[in-house]
């Protein structure tokens, strides 16, 4: 509760107005406001701030229909040490904790049961102190603790130090949505354990993940595009991945459904194998962009816009579900949504897993085109990861980069 309210600050004004405040939350009676939902009216009104461009919340609110989708797919358990790097208001591990206790009998559970989804079942870090506080008060009405020697989600920089000892702790499950853009003052990041350094968050992000998955651990994380295409230091973050782990799915997502409606897309499914070298051999990809609505505020997602997806992935959480998708294989395969993709035929086009091949006829729209300070971050986004293949030439080429360059 502390922290929920630590460095807090009002804008009420008149102290009656407070007074009055604090004594009708006084009433409250919190543990049947629990049981009435209000845990799921908090998140509610946590999607509305986020839906708001003015608020700047939208970055740290992932859409709850994909949310739900991809815990639906990636099966949570009580057994799972379940960990969200970049938790934002803590959407993942919320979801997570609902889909455990809709597919259990929590009053059945042993003590041992209780105590280990208690103590050791969600981690989380979050780096922006607002959505930390928001986090923690998510998990407050959803009944979940925030521990300082246990599980919750922590105030902490997770390309930091922080970040380092949350993954030698390691998990069973990390479902995440990292930032976009580049590390903040544009230095690496001060961890020392990555392999690859790199300025570029969503690499570090990725190199935490499947770094710190256990061995047989599975994982979602949301990236976009450039992610899947970029060169040199991101050429070789994808392709000691691929060897570290079984890359089984990508979905790519439909536009517009982050804040920024330029920003485009996947989620990245993957298993952590029980060797270093040569865990995917076979990659496959589900074309949810093309051919879809421009969703935004007219259009709004909805989970039954990802049912044929759930259906597609198949009922086996770490992905070995080939025989279930070859089965639904049927038609024109440059017609058809999903496709297979050997890993020999992935190194042969560079390592790149930006991969489409359905001719996108939908007109666009013009209700829902993307407002220009969209199309300014979409380009900033290019723009950095220019920047970034320029670095790793130099780099290459053993010279060192100016400061105008840094810059």
């Amino acid at each position: 509760m502390q922290e929920i309210f630590g460095n807090a600050s009002s804008f009420i004004k008149k102290p009656a107005t407070l007074s009055t405040l604090v004594a009708e939350i006084d009433k409250l009676d919190w543990y049947s406001a629990r049981q009435e939902g209000l845990g799921d009216l908090y998140e509610g009104l946590l999607e509305k701030n986020a839906n708001e461009k003015k608020s700047g919340a939208g970055q740290y609110f992932t859409p709850r229909p994909l949310i739900d989708c991809v815990v639906a797919v990636m099966k949570p358990t009580l057994k799972d040490i379940i960990q969200d790097p970049a938790a934002g208001t803590g959407g993942f591990l919320i979801a997570s904790n609902r889909y455990i206790r809709e597919h259990n009998d929590p009053d059945a559970w042993t003590e041992a049961d209780q105590r280990k989804y208690r103590r050791d079942t969600f981690y989380g870090m979050e780096h922006v102190q607002d959505a930390h506080r928001l986090a923690l008060m998510n998990l407050m009405l959803h009944g979940l603790d925030s521990d300082p020697n246990a599980a919750g989600i922590r105030y902490g920089d997770t390309l930091g130090q922080e970040g380092e000892a949350l993954c030698k702790r390691g998990a069973t499950l990390i479902l995440t949505n990292p930032p976009f853009g580049t590390k903040k003052g544009g230095g690496l990041p001060t961890r020392t354990d990555f392999t690859f350094p790199t300025s570029n968050k969503q690499f570090c992000f990725l190199q935490h993940i499947y770094r710190g998955l256990k061995p047989g651990g599975r994982a979602a994380v949301v990236l976009p595009d450039n992610e899947l295409f970029e060169g040199n230091v991101g050429k070789q973050i994808r392709a000691d991945l691929m060897d570290k782990c079984n890359l089984h799915t990508i979905l790519r997502l439909p536009t517009g459904i982050f804040y920024a409606q330029g920003v485009k897309t996947n989620v990245l499914f993957f298993t952590r194998g029980e060797t270093e070298k040569g865990n995917t051999k076979e990659m496959w990809v589900y074309d949810l962009r093309a051919n879809m609505p421009q969703f935004g505020k007219r259009t709004v997602l909805t989970r039954e816009h990802f049912a044929e997806f759930e259906e597609f992935f198949g009922g086996d959480p770490t992905g070995n579900n080939s025989q279930h998708r070859h089965s639904r294989e049927s038609g024109n395969p440059e017609t058809a949504r999903f496709r297979a993709f050997t890993r020999e035929w992935i190194a042969e086009r560079g390592d790149s897993l930006d991969i489409a091949w359905l001719k996108d006829e939908s007109d666009g729209g013009t209700d829902e085109l993307p407002e220009p300070a969209a199309l300014v971050q979409e380009a900033m986004g290019e723009l950095e990861g220019a920047v970034e293949e320029l670095r790793g030439i130099l780099a290459e080429l053993g010279e060192e980069v100016g400061e105008e360059v840094a810059a």
